[in-house]
């Protein structure tokens, strides 16, 4: 239940805390606004405060336009925006950006445009989906260096690199070593862990 008292000052001091909680119904002019509103708040005998902005719209409000109920935050729309983030993460750990395959190709995939993707990707993981996709395929070939002994060239190719000299020079601009020099590495330190 919501109580009227505290959302009445929030909705007067425009408190983002709660925005995205309650919704504000305006009986005068039959629109609903997010507590954020900048428009001059309504006399508060004239409001009513609704849970979601689906129970304002059952209760015969319209939305505002200035403050975009459909944007505060929890709302379907917002809540959208981290599902399609979500989404794209797991085909890219599904090897959507492997190989040939590119940004724009997993962007038709997801029903959204490619800049669009890419702003998502940079709002939400402070990288774009191609960065991502490579830390990923490093860290399958990590992985893979270190639990297997199938040959170098074989992990390149399982962990979703296109070439070998591919492989090997985003392996070192990540790690600093080349793939061959971190397997042997850890083979001598489990070794020398062996031994004591």
């Amino acid at each position: 239940m919501l109580d009227t008292l505290e959302c009445d000052r929030g909705r007067l001091a425009r408190d983002p805390a709660y925005d995205g909680r309650f919704y504000t119904g305006v009986r005068t002019t039959r629109v609903y606004c997010r507590p954020v509103c900048p428009v001059h708040p309504a006399q508060s005998r004239n409001v009513r405060f609704y849970p979601s902005a689906a129970a304002a719209e059952a209760a015969g409000f319209r939305p505002c336009l200035r403050c975009r109920p459909e944007t505060a935050p929890f709302s379907p729309t917002w809540n959208g925006s981290r599902t399609t983030v979500a989404r794209a993460l797991r085909l890219i750990g599904k090897r959507a950006l492997d190989g040939d395959a590119g940004v724009g190709a997993l962007a038709i995939r997801l029903g959204v445009g490619e800049r669009h993707l890419v702003r998502l990707f940079t709002k939400f993981l402070g990288a774009s989906p191609t960065q991502v996709a490579k830390t990923t395929r490093v860290q399958r070939a990590k992985r893979l260096l270190g639990t297997t002994t199938r040959p170098v060239s074989e992990v390149a190719l399982a962990a979703g690199f296109g070439s070998l000299r591919r492989f090997n020079a985003v392996f070192i601009e990540v790690y600093g070593r080349s793939p061959t020099e971190l397997r042997r590495q850890r083979s001598t330190a489990n070794g020398s862990a062996a031994a004591q």
